[in-house]
């Protein structure tokens, strides 16, 4: 894939056509839009996307991936390429990793300790630094995955309290709320987090790892790819609880961007463009990774994770989950 090749994210519903090498948009009541197959990675559909059978070959060809989000802002699935990264070799090696029990347990609280240091840095580390070392105990005494489940929701809760002491009362979660969200800041973390497993997806499909052979999530889980949301995990908080506090804080977040009733809620067209965007931005934002000696976009740093797993699974070199750093 060219390095410039970038994620193109549909908000609006469209059909999509093949026109020679490239992709021809349709919008009612819009000119068409061509865009070239070689500066397509993939594409993230939050809207009704219409496909022929033209289109998916030309797809698969140049091994694009198509994520798709539901009506809610849930992941709903994907149209995924011929699996051709995938190397035997690496998935005996992570097969081997995923079926010991210890080793997977090890990974599976490596990942679940990274995810809880990236929530309290982006929440508060002074209010969660107690609800962080009761996990990081327990998680030194599990002896399963439940267990380790067990302690990651113990955790959570706490985060998503003191998370609400610092939003306004109509985007306070009261509790985590999924399909359908509960409430507006429900909506929002839901939304973001169909976004970044999205983006974790795509990493990992360029890599051999197999998506389907996960460490934190049950592997015999037939409708997700697990390993996905295994390191999904430690993104979403960068993304889902930071994103919606910067737009409470800024006070960009207003009504009109949301769709409610009495049961549930959902984003508004306004809304789901908004969180886009602003995903879309923080992206491409760049940092100075401390190792390579240069900046890497927070889109970098998922495949990097990526590529550090499978390292891992080859050559046996320790696992280290993501940490915010910076």
């Amino acid at each position: 894939m060219p390095a410039t090749a970038r994620t193109y994210w549909l908000t609006t519903p469209c059909r999509i056509r093949r026109h020679d090498n490239s992709l021809r948009i349709e919008r009612d009541g819009h000119d068409h839009t061509y865009i070239p197959i070689t500066d397509v990675r993939d594409i993230i559909a939050a809207a009704e996307v219409d496909l022929n059978t033209s289109i998916i070959s030309l797809l698969n060809k140049h091994r694009i991936n198509i994520h798709f989000l539901s009506y809610y802002g849930d992941y709903a699935g994907s149209l995924l390429p011929a699996d051709t990264a995938t190397s035997s070799h690496t998935v005996l090696g992570q097969t081997r990793l995923a079926t010991d029990h210890d080793a997977s347990l090890r990974i599976a609280a490596s990942i679940i300790d990274a995810a809880a240091f990236n929530i309290r840095w982006t929440i508060d580390r002074r209010l969660l630094h107690e609800p962080y070392q009761t996990l990081k105990t327990k998680l030194k005494t599990a002896t399963s995955r439940e267990q380790l489940m067990a302690a990651e929701g113990n955790f959570r809760r706490s985060a998503w309290e003191t998370l609400d002491t610092k939003l306004p009362d109509w985007l306070q979660l009261a509790g985590r709320h999924r399909r359908p969200p509960a409430n507006a800041g429900n909506a929002i973390i839901s939304y973001a987090n169909g976004l970044i497993y999205a983006r974790v997806l795509t990493a990992l499909r360029l890599t051999p790892l197999h998506t389907g052979v996960a460490f934190l999530h049950s592997t015999l889980e037939r409708h997700r790819h697990s390993l996905a949301l295994d390191l999904a995990e430690l993104f979403k908080p960068l993304f889902a609880e930071r994103i919606l506090l910067r737009l409470a804080g800024r006070n960009q977040l207003k009504p009109h961007h949301f769709d409610t009733n009495t049961e549930h809620a959902m984003l508004s067209d306004a809304g789901r463009k908004l969180v886009i965007t602003t995903i879309r931005d923080d992206l491409a934002t760049t940092v100075k990774h401390r190792e390579l000696g240069r900046n890497v976009t927070y889109d970098e740093l998922i495949y990097l994770d990526a590529l550090a797993l499978t390292r891992h699974c080859l050559e046996d070199q320790p696992y280290k989950p993501f940490r915010v750093w910076w």
